[in-house]
Formats: C-alpha cells, sequence, structure tokens
C-alpha cells in the first residue's frame, strides 16, 4: 500500500518466531509484530502449532486493523511465527498474505518470509511442471511448497528439507517456519535481509525467538542474543536453540545497507553495534564532506533522518533543532483524500514550525533522495514557513539503480537518481544547495562500530553492482 504521501523505497516485510511453553505466543507475536511494522503496511498474519495442529489468522492492514481479541483467542499453541507485509513480489491481495500454513504428509508446515528469490520464476515452473497448484503469486508460496514437496530418496528431517531448498534457492530471504516440532530461522549465504535471535522470559519460564529486528525482543520482555548467520539454519524447540551451517557454498556477507540508511528502528542491533549510532556516523561524515558554515540551523526530516541530522550538527558545531512537525498517522489511512487534501500533499504528512524557520538559512538533512516526489515539496514548505534559504544535504549517495533483493526500490526511469545529475536534482527540488554523502563516506560510518564477526553488505542500488544474479530487467532499461 504506497499511499500519496509516500515515495520512501519499502522492505517487503518483519518476520518473528517465538516457542514459549505455557505462554500465549499469539499475544508475544503480536506485540512482537507491532514493534517491526515499519516494515511492512499491507497485511499481517500469525500462525500457531500445538500437538501437531495448526491454527493461523491473516488479514490486509496494520497489525491491530488485523487482530482483535477475537482473532488471537483460538491462536493456541507453544509456538508461533508471525509476518507483516509490503509486496514486492505478488500484488498486494490477501491470497499473498502471511505465513504460508500448508498441511503435508510431514505435518503442518508454516513459513513466513522477508525478501526476493531471483530465481523464483524458475521454481514456480518446476513446481507447476510437477503438477503442484499454487493460489497466490508470491515467493514465500513456493518456498513453502519446496519445503513440502516429496522427493525420490528417504524423506528426510526439517532441517534435511531446509537445506535441500538452500541448495536450489537464489537471492534474499530470512525465513521464520513453524513445523509440529519446532520453530526454525534461516538466513540466505549472503545474508541480504537481517534475522536474529532472542531469549524472553515468561512467568511459565525461558523461550526464545527469532525476528527481523532485536527492538521487536525488547517490545515483548525479551532480550536479544546474537544475529543468525549467512547461511544458517536456527532450530528452536524446548531445548533452546541449535544451530549449524547450511550445506550450501559460503557466500561474501551482504546485509543491505539501506538497513542502517532508512530501513531499521534505530534502537535495533546489526553486527554489533545499534542503529541509531551508525546513524549519527553518516551524519559526521556528510558534514566533514559538504560542509554550508553560512547555515544557521540543522533540521531533520522526522522520523529517520533524526540521528544524522544529529550528527551532522555536532560535527558543523551548528544548532540543532525541529524545523518539521510529522502526522505520524497520515499515511497509514485506508480513507483516500479529496481531491482539494490531494493537493495538499506533503502538507498533510508535515507541518512547518514557523517559529524555528522564520529568517534562518537552514540546512535540511534527509536519509535519501529516492523518487524525488517529496524532497521539492518540503522544501517549498520550509520556505513558506519563513526559512530565508534550504539546504539540503543527504545522508547517503544518489540512489540511482532498483534493488532486486526483496525492496521496492522503484524501476530506472522512477529513479531521479539515475535519470539527473546533482544540479539538476538541487534545480528540481528547488533548494540553494545540495550534496550527497559518498558512497565511501556512508561505508567508513558504517564499519566503524562494527565489532566482531565478518561484515560485509550490499550496496548496489547506490553501485549498480549486484552480489547476486537479480531476476530479470527491470520494466525499463537505461
Amino acid at each position: 500500500m504506497r499511499t500519496l504521501f509516500d515515495s520512501r523505497p519499502h522492505e517487503e516485510c518483519g518476520v518473528f518466531a517465538v516457542h514459549a511453553a505455557g505462554a500465549d505466543v499469539a499475544r508475544l507475536t503480536f506485540f512482537a509484530l507491532y514493534a517491526l511494522q515499519h516494515r511492512g503496511q499491507e497485511s499481517a498474519g500469525i500462525a500457531t502449532c500445538r500437538d501437531g495442529v495448526a491454527h493461523v489468522h491473516k488479514g490486509m492492514g496494520l497489525v491491530t486493523q488485523v487482530f482483535k481479541e477475537e482473532h488471537l483467542r483460538p491462536l493456541v499453541g507453544d509456538r508461533a511465527i508471525g509476518h507483516t507485509r509490503y509486496s514486492t513480489t505478488g500484488a498486494s491481495h490477501l491470497r499473498n498474505a502471511q505465513p504460508y500454513l500448508l498441511h503435508t504428509i510431514h505435518g503442518p508446515v508454516g513459513v513466513a518470509h522477508n525478501g526476493n528469490l531471483t530465481n523464483a520464476t524458475a521454481l514456480r515452473q518446476e513446481l507447476l511442471a510437477k503438477g503442484v497448484g499454487l493460489t497466490g503469486e508470491s515467493d514465500t508460496e513456493v518456498i513453502a511448497q519446496l519445503l513440502a514437496a516429496p522427493t525420490a530418496e528417504r524423506e528426510p528431517d526439517w532441517e534435511g528439507r531446509i537445506a535441500r531448498f538452500m541448495a536450489v534457492a537464489e537471492g534474499a530471504y530470512a525465513l521464520t517456519i513453524l513445523t509440529p516440532g519446532a520453530l526454525f530461522a534461516v538466513r540466505d549465504p549472503h545474508g541480504f535481509r537481517p534475522l536474529c535471535l532472542g531469549e524472553v522470559r515468561t512467568e511459565h519460564g525461558l523461550g526464545w525467538a527469532a525476528a527481523s529486528e532485536s527492538s521487536a525482543f525488547v517490545t515483548i520482555g525479551g532480550r536479544f542474543l546474537r544475529e543468525v548467520r549467512p547461511g544458517e539454519i536456527v532450530r528452536i524447540d524446548a531445548n533452546g536453540i541449535t544451530a549449524h551451517q547450511a550445506p550450501v557454498p559460503p557466500r561474501p556477507p551482504s546485509l543491505c545497507v539501506f538497513e542502517y540508511v532508512y530501513f531499521a528502528r534505530p534502537d535495533s542491533r546489526f553486527e554489533g553495534q545499534m542503529v541509531h549510532q551508525a546513524r549519527q556516523r553518516l551524519g559526521r561524515e556528510l558534514a566533514r564532506e559538504a560542509p554550508c558554515p553560512e547555515a544557521d540551523l540543522v533540521i531533520p526530516v522526522p522520523d529517520s533522518s533524526v540521528a544524522a541530522a544529529i550528527g551532522y550538527a555536532r560535527e558543523s558545531g551548528l544548532p540543532y533543532n525541529e524545523g518539521l512537525m510529522k502526522n505520524r498517522y497520515i499515511g497509514r489511512t485506508f480513507i483516500a483524500p479529496t481531491d482539494e487534501l490531494r493537493k495538499s500533499g506533503v502538507r498533510l504528512k508535515f507541518n512547518a514550525i514557523d517559529q524555528n524557520l522564520a529568517g534562518k538559512r537552514v540546512i535540511m538533512v534527509d536519509d535519501s533522495i529516492v523518487r524525488g516526489n517529496t524532497a521539492g515539496k518540503i522544501v517549498a514548505l520550509l520556505r513558506e514557513g519563513g526559512a530565508k534559504e534550504v539546504h539540503v544535504r543527504v545522508s547517503s549517495p544518489p540512489v540511482r539503480h532498483p534493488c532486486f533483493m526483496g525492496v521496492d526500490m522503484a524501476t530506472y526511469d522512477e529513479l531521479i537518481g539515475h535519470r539527473l545529475n546533482v544540479e539538476q536534482i538541487r534545480d528540481h527540488i528547488g533548494a540553494d544547495s545540495l550534496a550527497y554523502l559518498s558512497h565511501e563516506g556512508m561505508m567508513r560510518a558504517v564499519t566503524e562500530g562494527i565489532r566482531g564477526a565478518d561484515a560485509g553488505h550490499c550496496s548496489a542500488c547506490f553501485t549498480g553492482v549486484y552480489p547476486a544474479a537479480r531476476r530479470g530487467p527491470p520494466r525499463s532499461l537505461p
């Protein structure tokens, strides 16, 4: 559901899983999905299992719109998986909502998926050729059917079926999987999409969980343990967590760098560091590369640019303040605006704080400019609020290439950074000056705080260098 007011890139979804004997796992999952709502706002779902019997409820809309008390009550079990979706593959339709739940000869299997299989079309055709019927268009149904598919040899256990899937899958996937005896958390060998492990203490004892972001654990009173490693299969059951690397060739680690730039909550942790601190470093690097000493004030485009603006202000020595007030709910309504309100555009999402802007030369820090639909309107809004000058600074490089790994990043023709150079973009948005952070500066800021294990990042949307094969050509090539 892209609204009129939203030209940002979108994650495909957030995933969650929890095993906690005696606890209300559906309720825990509901609140975890609420913490992951920013990763997908089109549909939500929860599946649970107890004694080999599975239950599922899913629907279109936000988590709080899909679930009421009467929906949670029947979702009994000691384990659950959950999903909140933004579609990149498969239309925004209930048949593509997740988790997918299948009843198989091995018992029920449920799958929640974040990412894109770049060879999904070929895998789909193979399933259809074998007589497997498919009801939707999403990659997740293909994954579920591959996990459930019989083989000629002696049927392997669930770990074996997952490894069999990973041997043929290409592209990005972070999975939570529900089976009769356990949950599984699985990450592709590149580690494109994030996935982490945590523990949850309830009145009935200790439980374990997996989530797209560590902030989901805090919301339900849990604790972050570690990230799922690229290519790792993690089993979560009554005995706790066991893990092993899948028998697939290793790949260079390639966590999406846009998690640091925009997607993730600032209180989430990746690679041993908090996202908020990385974003402050992005702002500091930006201030070093693109100073504007004649300015009076640094303001963010709320909310995702706040940390970068703080970093810019601290490095530059300029005062930081708010210049825009965000209506945090307008972009999530299902009620269409009238034509008159539609023409107001960005004013429905932001209000200028006139007293902070009047007569000031303002540096407006934004995290990215993708399509360029809203940046010019925000600049105009600041001028109407009394800003004497508006200098735009962007804490990432120009986005010049689409994403093929599960992010809705637009086509080449839609990307303003592909069509126009920096000076043309400045003229298009009406700013007094415009500067982006360099790719080198972005990577310095991101990698400075990494601790521990080997790390690597996908920045293909900035560079056009894709770590894995992409799914066919974009709709319009350069």
